[in-house]
């Protein structure tokens, strides 16, 4: 159908769903069993019959704009390492009627609250082993079961605040649970993102959809951690292996969206049994940690010794009552696969009731094939999902826990599963539901399945209304993971009736009151100055290589000593334009900035990060492109102009805290040394002729050199007007007044005592220059500035960012 066209919308709908075949046997969202639509989905598949081909990739591609311009990614592991990829949206999202989300949603919240009463046991009385419910080595041979947390009861009375579940459909339409995610549940942030980019796709639809909102689920899980703080002083962290992680993205996401701080291991400590964040003024406490990385890492002393990521003393921390984590470590246990089995009749021993969604293992278990696969995979199957390889059972604490209730009956699990298989199993296989995707122009049925998010608030246990759909790209039901190619999908979960607009943001309780920013993590501040260092760094070799080709197109290589005198200086700082016009030293900048960049996502606006991200990729672009003189000049000013982009978003729009100001320091210190070394090069005695000029170029002074001194450029005047010069932000001065400026204002008053190592070092360069003459500006004097600008960058590290 062209766009324009005119039929009515049975026959729209019917020529739009044409081809679109679910396999035999398997439940489908869309279609019913008697193959008619479901009522939920046809003001959504009218209008996206009603569209033609080219509107319809508008609207996806208004998604995906969306996406780009915010930076959604994941990474995307290979055997030569990992590489950022675009977020893999299918367009057109899973629909689910509100009263079946509630039915749903009913069950998601007595299994949370099921495995919240296992994880209880099994790190205190261990009733489930005692009594015959568990076998004793599905446990202790669990490399997620940690003896070091057996009998640490957390201070929230609660081990589970925050779980996931895989749910799909089982051929009769019903609701299965495939695996449940109680480790560090993924994916939250993730549904946020695809609902934002879902609805501008759908802009004319969405609004009018009575589409369940999301926010109000985060509004109250925020709230709920914001409870459980010990004390109005201290802090909520979202813990994060780092940026190499594949869900990094979502953890930067989460951490600005419910404004908690984003924390490495390497950014606490553990003093007086306490949690503590290292911050640029000192130690701040920290009493609630949502954890985002698996438990056997948090703790070298006590876990997994072999951890780089761990904070010493973490399990100490919450032994001692100081920490709330969330999830409490050790909720790996309860991922491991053949745990599912004996789920049903723990369910009825401890509340009395049946299981409401049955369980993927149930089933699997129940057929002769799939009981040999269980036999086979034991192993794997004791551990949580997230894990690949055979790990050596632990004998030794096999037989710690059995040896706890001496006298009772301990199965093995295979000793379960053939004496209890039948009753604790169906009698069907699974085979995933069908959901409709976009592939090539045509609607077609693809493998899904949900992921179901549950957070504990004070209410109790919420579940999100909605979530994300895993989509296969194929009919292979093993192709849904990102890595193996699968998309993802929002899920709407609509009402008959209007739903309530919700938003973040809390209902006030009192007066209004200005709250000041957080403290500043050390490891943020450090990465920020380090940005500030390198954006820097990468102008003024931009600078520097412009100028050198500007002088080759005109003079050409050797025609004048001043072109070898600038290639021998670029080759100095590792910028050698002899291989290539763009440098890999100069990409390399780039790329720097940016892992600084990425190291705090949570700190760094979207626009910012795009201009960075663009800027790196058009330095990498050129540097395939670019041919030596004019063309490499002309590339040179294109990267120029990307820089000011950048620096611009940055300088006049980030907020004057602590952040921006570690990142102005780190600019005016890199300013500087990078002016210095200019200076020394290029007034230099024995310096070729047109030296000064190129100093005043690379300044960015040159009209400004005109109008002041209607002269030739000659050394004091170029000292004057680049090293002296108090209103030129370019100047050696203006850097240290910056510098002098910035550094007081890092502890204002009244909490700023006498003045440390970095004030005193930059107060007494500051003087120097202040009360110099530009004759008394040697080659020598430039040289001990610089030694001068190291010490400084080296106290302002010891001082703060350590």
């Amino acid at each position: 159908m062209q766009d324009g066209a005119k039929v009515s919308a049975p026959d729209a709908v019917q020529r739009f769903l044409q081809g679109y075949r679910p396999p035999p046997g398997v439940a489908d969202e869309l279609l019913q069993r008697d193959g008619r639509l479901r009522p939920v989905w046809a003001p959504l598949i009218r209008h996206l019959a009603a569209q033609g081909p080219e509107t319809r990739a508008r609207a996806f591609a208004r998604g995906d704009q969306y996406l780009h311009d915010t930076g959604v990614y994941f990474r995307q592991y290979t055997g030569d390492g990992s590489t950022e990829r675009n977020w893999p949206l299918s367009h057109v999202p899973v629909v689910i009627a509100a009263q079946e989300w509630a039915q749903l949603a009913e069950g998601i919240t007595q299994r949370a609250e099921l495995l919240e009463r296992v994880m209880a046991d099994l790190y205190g009385p261990g009733a489930l082993v005692r009594d015959g419910h568990l076998p004793a080595d599905l446990v202790a041979r669990n490399p997620e079961w940690l003896r070091p947390l057996v009998g640490v009861k957390p201070r929230s009375g609660h081990y589970l605040h925050f779980l996931a579940f895989e749910v799909g459909r089982s051929p009769n339409g019903s609701w299965l649970v495939l695996g449940d995610r109680t480790q560090a549940p993924s994916g939250a942030g993730f549904a946020l993102e695809n609902r934002m980019a879902t609805s501008r796709v759908f802009h004319d639809v969405y609004p009018g959809a009575n589409v369940e909102r999301l926010a109000g689920f985060f509004r109250g899980f925020r709230d709920a951690l914001n409870g459980l703080r010990q004390g109005s002083e201290s802090r909520v962290g979202i813990l994060t292996p780092g940026q190499h992680t594949d869900t990094y993205y979502e953890h930067a996401y989460i951490a600005r969206y419910l404004g908690f701080m984003l924390l490495e291991c390497e950014d606490l400590i553990v003093r007086d049994g306490a949690l503590a964040v290292r911050t640029v003024g000192g130690a701040e406490p920290v009493s609630v940690l949502w954890r985002r990385l698996d438990s056997r890492f948090a703790d070298p002393l006590e876990l997994d010794e072999t951890s780089a990521l761990g904070t010493p003393g973490m399990v100490s921390a919450l032994r001692a009552g100081a920490l709330t984590m969330v999830n409490c470590l050790g909720s790996g246990v309860l991922e491991a696969r053949a745990l599912q089995a004996f789920l049903p009749r723990i369910c009825r021993a401890l509340t009395g009731a049946p299981l409401k969604l049955p369980n993927i293992a149930t089933w699997w278990c129940g057929q002769p094939r799939e009981r040999a696969y269980v036999r086979d995979n034991l192993e794997r199957m004791m551990i949580g999902p997230a894990q690949s390889t055979k790990l050596p059972f632990d004998m030794d604490a096999t037989t710690a826990l059995g040896g706890r209730f001496r006298g009772a009956a301990q199965p093995s699990v295979l000793d379960w599963l053939e004496r209890e298989g039948d009753t604790l199993v169906g009698q069907e296989a699974v085979t995933l539901s069908t959901t409709p995707a976009m592939v090539e122009g045509q609607l077609r049925p693809r493998p899904m399945v949900i992921r179901v998010f549950a957070a504990r608030t004070a209410e109790g246990w919420t579940v999100m209304p909605g979530g994300y759909a895993r989509i296969g790209q194929s009919g292979d039901p093993t192709a849904l993971a990102m890595q193996a190619g699968g998309a993802v999908a929002d899920v709407w979960v609509t009402s008959d009736q209007p739903v309530q607009a919700e938003t973040l943001a809390a209902a006030p309780a009192g007066p209004f009151l200005r709250r000041q920013p957080g403290q500043l993590p050390a490891r943020a501040a450090d990465n920020l100055y380090w940005l500030g260092r390198y954006v820097e760094r990468a102008e003024n070799g931009v600078r520097q290589l412009r100028a050198y080709h500007l002088r080759l197109e005109e003079y050409g290589p050797r025609a004048v000593p001043l072109v070898t005198h600038l290639a021998r200086f670029l080759a100095g700082f590792g910028l050698d334009p002899a291989p290539h016009p763009l440098p890999r030293g100069l990409l390399a900048h780039f790329d720097a900035s940016r892992g600084c960049a990425a190291k705090v996502r949570d700190r760094f606006s979207t626009d910012g990060w795009n201009a960075l991200s663009d800027l790196a990729a058009t330095a990498h672009d050129l540097q395939g492109r670019a041919q030596p003189g004019d063309d490499a000049a002309r590339a040179m000013s294109v990267l120029l102009r990307k820089i000011a982009g950048f620096s611009g978003l940055v300088h006049d729009n980030m907020f004057r805290f602590l952040g921006w100001r570690f990142l102005t320091i780190g600019r005016a210190v890199e300013r500087a040394d990078q002016m210095a070394a200019t200076l020394a090069a290029f007034t230099a005695r024995d310096t070729p002729r047109g030296g000064f000029d190129v100093a005043v170029e690379v300044g960015d002074s040159v009209m400004t050199h005109r109008r002041r001194y209607s002269v030739e450029s000659g050394r004091d005047t170029v000292i004057d007007l680049l090293a002296l010069d108090p209103d030129n932000p370019r100047s050696l001065r203006f850097q240290l007044d910056l510098l002098l400026e910035e550094e007081a204002r890092l502890q204002p008053p009244p909490d700023r005592g006498p003045l440390g190592e970095a004030g005193r070092r930059i107060l007494l360069a500051r003087t120097g220059l202040a009360v110099a003459t530009p004759d008394q500006i040697t080659g020598a004097r430039l040289a001990a500035l610089r030694r001068d600008l190291a010490a400084i960058s080296d106290a302002l590290t010891a001082q703060y960012l350590s």
